[in-house]
């Protein structure tokens, strides 16, 4: 029931689409100077992800973590934290917030968590990261709604029951995005990328629940082509 609720909502939004549309694009004249980055959490026992494992390999290198880079937040790790906190004058919790990482020179992380403006999330700043790399490495040259658009239809994947419901999971699924098959998802995000993704996690959807979208300049699957429309930005057209 629930999913057919938003199917509907799509199909309706296709008749307001240009107005809506409009409506955003006003709204966000300056929004890649202001816009802010999505609440993170900080690193502990039990997370992981890409993120994690730049944590273990910067400890590795030091000397402090002797396991594998496998971006898992296990028990060697917390020690391996532990030692490093100890080491720098930090209090020795295991756990790697913004001081840990000031320590370690992951700035990323550490700029994530210091333009942190929301209350409550539950996407950690890896994810926030990852999300990012995959809107710049597909959409850098598109509009900041295109960017975000992006964005978008990867958490709307991850919300239905058709796809992986982690970010990580939709965008690594096979074939499902030609920047992590050709490579490019290992490109640098820009603050525009990281921006938009942002505001994607904190609910902005310019698709209107998409869960499609493509180049139709550039597609070759003829299966995309069937998806019903929702609403075109720049090269990109968004479907369900």
């Amino acid at each position: 029931m629930k999913k057919a609720l938003r199917i509907g909502l799509a199909a309706l939004a296709v008749a307001t689409v240009g107005t809506a549309t409009a409506a955003f694009s006003t709204a966000y004249t300056s929004e890649e100077a202001s816009a802010p980055f999505v609440q993170t959490a900080v690193l502990k026992q039990g997370a992981s992800g890409g993120e994690v494992k730049e944590l273990q390999r910067r400890l590795k290198n030091w000397g402090y973590y002797n396991g594998a880079v496998d971006g898992i937040y296990g028990k060697g790790t917390v020690e391996a934290v532990k030692r490093f906190q100890q080491k720098n004058g930090l209090t020795a919790d295991g756990i790697a917030g913004i001081d840990t990482f000031k320590a370690l020179g992951m700035n990323d992380s550490v700029k994530v968590l210091e333009n942190d403006k929301t209350g409550n999330s539950n996407y950690t700043s890896s994810d926030l990261y990852l999300l990012a790399k995959c809107i710049y490495a597909e959409a850098r040259g598109e509009s900041y709604t295109g960017q975000v658009a992006v964005g978008a239809v990867i958490l709307n994947r991850v919300a239905s029951s058709q796809f992986p419901n982690t970010i990580s999971g939709v965008i690594y699924q096979k074939n499902a995005f030609t920047a992590v098959s050709d490579g490019q998802i290992n490109l640098e995000p820009d603050k525009k990328a990281m921006n938009a993704a942002s505001d994607a996690m904190n609910g902005w959807d310019p698709t209107y629940g998409c869960i499609y979208y493509y180049n139709p300049a550039v597609a070759t699957s003829s299966w995309i082509f069937s998806r019903q429309t929702v609403t075109t930005i720049g090269k990109h057209v968004f479907a369900i």
